[in-house]
């Protein structure tokens, strides 16, 4: 992946920034207007003939022109040149080619010409080493330095291309026997210092007015970083600035495994998977781009600690040691956070580029004293990073959860580790299903109008969660135009006002409670049309499993067990009973308690149970009892307690074998009453007799 390089005409108007990956399908819009702005930009296909201004050498193939063809609604990133008034809110439009290229459109807002190889062009490609000018600024595209393992004996006469920057074979240098017990180099090739993390705490700057006044301003440097991007590119030019005898920074990142003990000395001869130059920046643009130390940014991921190398000159026979031109000295300093896990800073200069630093040219100890300075203000800069990406991780997190826990249990595991109280564990559930009813009809009819009909869905489904999270409840999952919800984990719910009889069950109770005012809120906000659809809702409690539940592919936050099917159950037989919100057995008994305990005070019952019967569902053996949530509406349909009682009554003599009795209490109930239809279409079939073998359970299967 190669970096464009900006290069203004003052002091500090510089950046150096990755280019997107060619797969990313992702186009550059260079300019004045502010990176990351919302207004939208229409990037249009620049396939298709070169003028004849262009080479034929950086002429497009024509896999990459169909492939800029295909891409005519491609995701635009904007790349901010605040420093030049010649640049155009929007100037130049990068597509990504093959072989590390660039395509440069000039944008048709632009004002002033882009010039390219001494022409102004409106469309050219650009190689590696080449550049394009607008206004007093420079665009160079540059390949960007990867890893390198090679040491030994560079001979006079390689050129610089042959040489490559490495801090493997550490050998012992001039330094002083007191203080070579830092130095943990004992090989031929260079020499290797590790520095503690507290030692370096203690340690003063000898510039300290200086430091500190680089230091304070990297608040405001890092403040205004859109992204990571952003903020590595500044963090490197801080760096730069603040090192002198630096002549490139890069930030790296290895997947490293954890060694302990002799482990770290036999881990440098192994080579990290997955490594990549995050962002690598140099002081020079004309000078060598020298690659990074794979062995030193082991070395230094491993110990956890930062490493500095040093290599001597020497001339032995044609025989010069060094790792490669401008280049004498690199430290890697490793960060040290769950956000930048496998991080680390690479620096790398040359004595040469330190004010008065001739006279440490055979003197090792005192360099590496002179760079603990660097080191230390590298290691200041890295705990800055880790700071900020790990609060930007903590509020992506946060912000990924409130999708799907409600608020409380948020505050109440903020000061937990994720890890531990997101693994799978047994625990008391009250687990909701809530479909859409009239998803299928309604689908049909706006099959042309597909986007419409997901607005619609997706409103609809935003009243469930809503009223899931209000309450307290976990968005376990989505099932197309059904979601499913459960209360009482991570953490037990609890009563508004506990009752000493309901002390044994009381987190159950609040569950089911829980679950109850969410289905009902559920309920009235489909039936004062807040939404195209109706709803059913399915409600069961009991043991289940909770947690990151999933396979190696794939894992989400929910819940396992028979209760979950049972409450999928519930929810698709609130269509046989004509019904909206359907409950087990076990649900109904927690929220009959607290119904009691509620008549002893003088607040109103928000919600009533019906019992409906006796059930088999489909997919399992046991018959359950299911009961109805009957949640006041307020209109003419509203069930009295009377009616409720007519029903039962009716229930337990159809369950009983009387169907002549049950039919003639049935009767009584209102026309629009759908549960009592199930049981008098039944009687009806069989003539108000019950049949043989009749054991007062209802089948439904599927």
């Amino acid at each position: 992946m190669p970096d464009l390089i900006a290069q203004g005409a003052g002091d500090g108007f510089r950046w150096r920034k990755g280019l997107p990956e060619l797969v990313a399908g992702v186009d550059v819009l260079l300019g004045r207007q502010p990176s990351g702005s919302p207004d939208p930009i229409a990037i249009q296909s620049s396939g298709g003939e070169l003028t004849d201004t262009d080479t034929a050498d950086s002429e497009p193939t024509e896999r990459e022109i169909n492939l800029q063809r295909d891409r005519r609604r491609t995701r635009t990133i904007h790349w901010q040149v605040a420093w030049d008034q010649s640049i155009s809110r929007c100037h130049a439009i990068l597509t990504i080619l093959e072989n590390d290229r660039i395509q440069v459109h000039r944008d048709a807002r632009a004002r002033n010409p882009i010039f390219f190889r001494g022409r102004p062009r409106d469309r050219f490609v650009v190689v590696p080493g080449e550049h394009f000018v607008i206004g007093e600024t420079t665009f160079t595209l540059a390949r960007r330095p990867g890893f390198t393992d090679d040491v030994g004996h560079v001979m006079r006469g390689q050129s610089i291309q042959e040489r490559a920057i490495d801090a493997s074979t550490p050998r012992e240098g001039p330094i002083p026997p007191s203080q070579r017990s830092a130095m943990i180099g004992s090989a031929e090739g260079v020499t290797e210092m590790a520095f503690d993390a507290s030692v370096l705490r203690e340690r003063d700057f000898r510039d300290t007015r200086r430091r500190i006044q680089l230091l304070a301003r990297l608040p405001d440097i890092v403040a205004g970083s859109v992204d990571d991007e952003e903020l590595l590119v500044r963090v490197s030019d801080t760096l730069l600035r603040a090192t002198p005898s630096a002549s490139a920074v890069a930030i790296v990142r290895a997947n490293v495994p954890d060694r302990v003990g002799s482990d770290i000395d036999a881990a440098k001869n192994e080579s990290p998977s997955d490594m990549k130059v995050l962002h690598y920046d140099c002081r020079d643009n004309g000078s060598q781009q020298h690659a990074v130390s794979a062995r030193l940014v082991t070395t230094a991921l491993h110990r956890r600690e930062s490493v500095l190398h040093l290599w001597e000159t020497e001339r032995n026979g044609g025989v010069e040691f060094t790792a490669a031109e401008n280049v004498d000295w690199a430290f890697c300093v490793p960060l040290r956070s769950e956000a930048c896990s496998g991080w680390a800073i690479y620096v790398a200069g040359s004595r040469a580029l330190g004010s008065n630093w001739k006279e440490l040219s055979d003197d090792s100890a005192t360099l590496a004293d002179r760079l603990g300075d660097d080191v230390k203000f590298a290691e200041v800069v890295g705990s800055l990073i880790s700071g900020i990406r790990q609060t930007s991780h903590f509020q992506q997190r946060h912000l990924a959860m409130r999708r799907f826990f409600a608020p409380v249990v948020l505050d109440a595991l903020s000061g937990q580790d994720p890890q531990s109280w997101l693994q799978p564990r047994q625990c008391d559930l009250s687990v909701m299903f809530c479909d859409l009813r009239g998803f299928s009809r309604t689908s049909e009819m706006q099959s042309d109008q597909l986007l419409l009909l997901l607005e619609q869905v997706s409103a609809a489904l935003g009243v469930m969660t809503r009223h899931i999270l209000d309450t307290g409840g976990v968005i376990g999952d989505f099932h197309g135009d059904a979601a499913m919800g459960f209360w009482g984990w991570p953490i037990e719910l609890q009563l508004p006002h506990p009752h000493t009889d309901l002390s044994a069950s009381a987190h159950v109770v609040a569950s089911v409670l829980a679950a109850a005012k969410a289905a009902a809120g559920i309920r009235k906000d489909y039936a004062t049309g807040q939404t195209e659809f109706r709803c059913g809702i399915g409600i069961a409690s009991g043991p289940a499993v909770a947690g990151r539940i999933g396979t190696v592919d794939q894992v989400k936050v929910t819940a396992f067990g028979p209760v979950v099917n049972l409450a999928s159950r519930l929810e698709g037989l609130t269509k046989h009973f004509g019904v909206e919100v359907l409950m087990d057995h076990a649900s109904a008994s927690a929220l009959q308690a607290w119904l009691k305990h509620l008549s002893t005070t003088d607040e109103t019952t928000p919600f009533r149970l019906r019992k409906l019967g006796r059930v088999r569902v489909a997919g399992m053996k046991i018959p359950v009892d299911v009961y109805q949530l009957v949640v006041p509406s307020g209109g003419s349909q509203d069930l009295t307690d009377a009616q409720i009682e007519a029903y039962e009554q009716g229930w337990e003599e159809f369950a009983s074998g009387d169907w002549d009795s049950a039919y003639q209490r049935l009767l009584e109930l209102p026309a629009w009453d759908r549960p009592k239809d199930v049981l008098l279409r039944l009687i009806l079939q069989h003539h108000r007799i019950a049949p043989p073998g009749w054991d007062g359970v209802l089948d439904f299967p599927k």
